[in-house]
């Protein structure tokens, strides 16, 4: 186990640092001006030259990217030149909003995926469904997002279309208003954040559904036609109980390693799917920051995006290890 923690900090450390170097060779070659973006618009250029020299951007990269390792070594990821405050406070403040859209997208992409592998070990042809599923998923998520909007939102007016929650007075202990809202002893808060955390979730959940939900679907059913499912259903045991007690868990590698694929590209997606919402996450600050050449902001969200890709790496790497003994961390 230590040498499996060892190898995957170590691999922490060469993703941050490759993501932050080719973050500075972009900048390079990109024709946005930082300095102009700071400086505003209708500056001067004699008072743009004099941003840029006090940013250190007249230097080489490679002076700025050393120096940017070494605040790294500090914790400080520097000042984002669009909102003038310390990139680790925006990141603070937008990234349990990324987290919770995270979560329940997850949740509401998983659930439906076992539903659906059930389903079809079930019935070989649940048809509908599946069908409609498939469909959805594989739409474009921006297309998607915009249904949504448009159905749920301008439509039919039953769920809000944009922002985290409707309350402006509200702010919970841990940053995330589903549990926040029980934590104050408001369970409103909650219901109105579970309104409008809804819809952008669904939007991120439908890929993930179709995805695993087919792998699990394929997974179970090459279980199911093994000698020893077929001696235990020889020996009277309940189809319900074969699947739960023997399919599901020698079913579940596959299936997982689907999950942190699909939660890898939830990164990508969570850029698209918190503009259209308005969502106020790191997808959406992102977003912002790339408009502003704001390169700290970008090379913080991308570390940070980093981070957690190691960590739903170990976590899935973990749980194909609980499920399968076999395999060996």
């Amino acid at each position: 186990m230590r040498l499996y923690m060892f190898k995957h900090l170590a691999g922490l450390v060469v993703v941050v640092l490759a993501m932050s170097f080719f973050v500075f060779c972009l900048q390079s070659i990109l024709p946005a001006d930082p300095a102009r973006a700071v400086a505003g618009p209708t500056a001067p250029v004699a008072t743009v030259e004099a941003v840029r020299e006090r940013l250190g951007l007249d230097q080489p990269v490679i002076v700025q990217y050393g120096r940017f390792l070494l605040r790294l070594a500090k914790g400080d990821l520097g000042t984002s030149f669009r909102t003038r405050q310390p990139v680790t406070a925006d990141i603070g403040k937008h990234l349990p909003a990324t987290l919770e859209l995270m979560s329940v997208a997850v949740f509401l992409g998983v659930v439906p995926a076992v539903a659906l592998a059930l389903l079809q070990a079930s019935f070989p042809r649940p048809g509908l469904a599946r069908v409609a599923l498939i469909g959805l998923g594989s739409m474009p998520i921006f297309l998607t997002a915009l249904l949504l909007v448009y159905l749920f939102w301008f439509k039919l007016a039953w769920l809000p279309g944009s922002g985290r929650l409707g309350l402006t007075d509200f702010s919970g202990p841990t940053g995330f208003n589903l549990l926040d809202g029980f934590l104050t002893g408001r369970p409103g808060v909650s219901v109105d954040a579970f309104a409008h955390i809804l819809l952008p979730s669904i939007a991120l959940a439908l890929p993930i559904a179709v995805a695993i939900g087919r792998t699990m679907s394929s997974a179970l059913h090459e279980v199911m036609q093994q000698a020893y499912i077929r001696t235990a259903r020889g020996k009277g045991i309940g189809e319900a109980r074969l699947v739960f007690a023997h399919g599901l868990r020698n079913a579940a590698t596959a299936p997982l390693a689907m999950v942190g694929l699909q939660v890898r590209l939830l990164f990508g997606n969570l850029l698209i799917v918190e503009r259209i919402f308005g969502w106020p996450g790191l997808g959406n600050y992102m977003v912002q920051s790339l408009a502003s050449s704001d390169l700290p902001a970008v090379l913080g969200v991308s570390m940070v995006f980093g981070v957690l890709y190691i960590i739903v790496n170990i976590a899935v790497e973990l749980c194909q290890s609980l499920a399968d003994p076999r395999i060996d961390l």
